[in-house]
């Protein structure tokens, strides 16, 4: 008799490891949310920056910053504003007033006034108010009108050099984003560097009679 015998077929081993990467991860999914919300009472401080002053309040390098001005502690600049240029900043610990102030999405105007080198023409103008293609790529159409000096205007410290043979002339611009040095970029793009820049004004909240170096809280009235 002719015996037969079976090889039995090896059982598939299922990795556990394949099991576990399927279950849902719960955890991972659920949103992480930023708290916010200030901790103790809400402050909001408007600042007229200087020219050649820090926009944080330290450096280990001894320059001056927002601490020689403003003696109130655990508050954060919404927004920078470079040390050579000049004007509003909002100080606050709301960190949604930060994110309405700063976040791109916002679209929050913001004002500055620039004094510029050269004498441009509405088509130069136009090329702003269209958007152009900066580095980090193009930017948003902003609000540009040629302006007078501004009658409220400090004299700045060290003076600006102007060359006798080149006019200056004064642009308002309106930008609804914040690019690092944006405005000082977007003017040269068109050939005409800027020479002095103030911000006027962040949304709602504007420098008014604010004098150069001086601080207000304005946490009552927001």
């Amino acid at each position: 008799m002719r015996r037969l015998f079976l090889t039995a077929k090896p059982m598939r081993k299922t990795s556990q490891r394949i099991h576990q990467d399927k279950r849902p991860n719960t955890a991972a999914r659920q949103p992480v949310r930023r708290d916010t919300r200030p901790k103790g009472p809400r402050r909001v401080i408007l600042f007229n920056k200087p020219f050649d002053v820090l926009p944080q309040f330290s450096d280990e390098a001894g320059r001056r910053t927002l601490k020689d001005f403003v003696p109130v502690s655990d508050v954060y600049a919404a927004g920078r504003l470079d040390r050579d240029s000049e004007g509003l900043m909002v100080l606050t610990n709301d960190g949604a007033l930060q994110a309405q102030l700063t976040q791109p999405g916002k679209r929050t105007g913001k004002i500055y006034y620039v004094q510029i080198e050269g004498a441009p023409q509405e088509s130069d103008l136009s090329l702003l108010r269209n958007g152009v293609t900066l580095n980090d790529g193009p930017t948003l159409p902003a609000g540009v009108e040629l302006v007078t000096e501004p009658e409220w205007l400090w004299p700045r410290q060290p003076p600006i050099r102007e060359r006798k043979a080149i006019p200056t002339s004064w642009l308002k611009i309106t930008l609804y984003e914040g690019r690092n040095r944006q405005v000082r970029r977007m003017t040269a793009h068109i050939g005409f560097p800027t020479l002095r820049l103030i911000r006027f004004a962040m949304g709602k909240y504007q420098l008014d009679d604010l004098a150069l170096g001086e601080w207000r809280d304005i946490s009552a009235n927001v």
